[in-house]
């Protein structure tokens, strides 16, 4: 990763200048939008010091570094939502979860969607992914050639489920996904690992042995196609809010149970005849943590080569320890 120190101090010092000639009235212009939209159309990351703001699902992120779309061990998919930014350890957690996959089998990983260049709600998908924390990947190893940018957009994951089921479909699991979850699940620094509640049976049925690790595994609705990282708060990020621990259940009895019922799978009630159906709720800007109202405003980079994790010159990805990543300047006021 190369940076220009001086270019962004000077850049630093304009943007500062903008923010302070503007004041208030610029900050509650900011507050006042959609978060979607105004988090959404922002295709650069702040040069400031990685850190994460709120929760994982409300929440942003400044200081975020940039995944290379290609890598001796991985591809990032879908190119056109420039979702392939997060916090600097989770890039590097996902540069070392490529090279030890092949320790279980794969050939490399495909990556879906991390997070926004400076996180918040998305214009469509997930309601989490807001703090540079959380990272899908495929449950589709990475084949033998690189994908063109068109077909990153058009190449579909493939389903582990039987059609119309809620169970793994056996001709499509294999021991290798098995020792992948196992492996991603192995990291102290990841949270939790999000798999479809079948998925999830799947384990709870055929893993022996030590079965700790089926404890950071935790059901939800999708992800039959990918698994979700989930990466805890990071040191120098006081204001992330983190979730409980998850303990030391296996999380194989009850709670998945339900899962299996009718109960999670209800449709949501229709509205009464004559009655207006309600509108969806809009998270604004002034609803998130008030640093990411500042964080909309704070300098950028001069390209994306200046903020992707372990670019070097000539375009070739080779990952450095997060604490080897360059020195950033702070944000500019309004930080809670």
């Amino acid at each position: 990763m190369t940076f220009r120190p001086r270019i962004l101090s000077a850049l630093f010092l304009r943007v500062g200048l903008a923010v302070a000639i503007s004041g208030s009235a610029l900050f509650s212009a900011q507050a006042d939008a959609p978060a979607k939209q105004a988090f959404g159309s922002v295709k650069l990351p702040s040069v400031t010091a990685p850190e994460s703001y709120g929760f994982y699902s409300k929440g942003c992120i400044s200081g975020a570094v940039a995944l290379p779309v290609d890598g001796p061990n991985w591809q990032v998919m879908r190119l056109s939502r420039n979702r392939n930014w997060g916090h600097p350890n989770l890039i590097a957690l996902l540069e070392k979860l490529s090279r030890d996959s092949a320790k279980t089998g794969w050939n490399g990983l495909l990556v879906g969607d991390i997070s926004q260049p400076r996180g918040g709600p998305m214009l469509t998908g997930h309601a989490s992914h807001q703090v540079g924390l959380d990272a899908d990947i495929w449950l589709t190893p990475m084949p033998n050639r690189r994908f063109t940018n068109q077909e990153r957009e058009d190449v579909s994951a493939v389903s582990m489920l039987k059609a119309n089921s809620l169970y793994v479909d056996q001709n499509k699991w294999t021991p290798s996904r098995t020792a992948l979850l196992k492996h991603a699940a192995g990291y102290p620094e990841v949270e939790r690992l999000f798999v479809h509640p079948g998925i999830k049976k799947q384990l709870c049925e055929t893993v022996t042995g030590d079965r700790s690790w089926l404890a950071k595994v935790r059901p939800y609705w999708g992800h039959h196609y990918h698994f979700h990282v989930r990466l805890r708060c990071q040191a120098g990020s006081p204001d992330c809010k983190p979730q409980e621990p998850t303990g030391k259940d296996d999380g194989c009895g009850k709670s998945l149970d339900w899962w299996f019922t009718d109960e999670p799978w209800k449709p949501a009630k229709p509205a009464k005849p004559g009655e207006k159906p309600k509108p969806p709720k809009i998270m604004m800007v002034s609803q998130l943590p008030q640093a990411c109202a500042s964080l909309l405003n704070a300098p950028a980079p001069a390209s994306v080569q200046d903020v992707t994790f372990g670019l070097k010159k000539g375009g070739n990805a080779s990952a450095f320890a997060p604490e080897q990543a360059p020195a950033s300047v702070p944000l500019p006021a309004q930080k809670p």
